[in-house]
C-alpha cells in the first residue's frame, strides 16, 4: 500500500487540502474515496482512474455529477505519492500552466528532501 503525502508550502500550507476543502461535501468524497484507491493500486492505477502525462506527472481522474475533478501527483520511492495540486477541468486537456506547477512543487520537494 502506498502513502499519499500533501505537498506542503514554504507557509505550511497544503494545496490539495486548500482545494479539496473547497468542494461541495458529494465532489470532496468522491475525490478522497479516489484517494484512498489510489493509495492502494500505487503505480497499478491505469485509467479511467489515473493517466500518465509525462515526465513523471500523473493526474487522479475523479469525476462528479457536477465536475471534473483533477489531483496531479508523483511517485517517490516505491511507496510513496506526492500530490501536488488540484484543480476543476474545464477545458479537454489538462492545462500546461497545471503540470508547470506540478513539476515546479516536484523539483521543491526533491531540494528539501536532499
Amino acid at each position: 500500500m502506498f502513502s499519499i503525502i500533501l505537498f506542503r508550502n514554504d507557509d505550511g500550507r497544503k494545496p490539495v487540502g486548500d482545494f479539496i476543502r473547497t468542494l461541495d461535501a458529494k465532489t470532496k468524497a468522491k475525490v478522497v474515496s479516489d484517494l484512498h484507491r489510489l493509495e492502494i493500486l500505487g503505480n497499478e492505477a491505469r485509467a479511467p482512474l489515473s493517466k500518465y502525462l509525462g515526465n513523471g506527472i500523473f493526474e487522479l481522474r475523479s469525476i462528479s455529477e457536477k465536475n471534473t475533478i483533477r489531483i496531479l501527483y508523483f511517485f517517490d520511492g516505491d511507496e510513496i505519492i506526492i500530490a501536488t495540486n488540484g484543480f476543476i477541468k474545464k477545458q479537454r486537456k489538462t492545462p500546461v500552466s497545471e503540470i508547470e506547477l506540478a513539476k515546479r512543487r516536484r523539483k521543491i520537494y526533491l531540494k528539501r528532501k536532499g
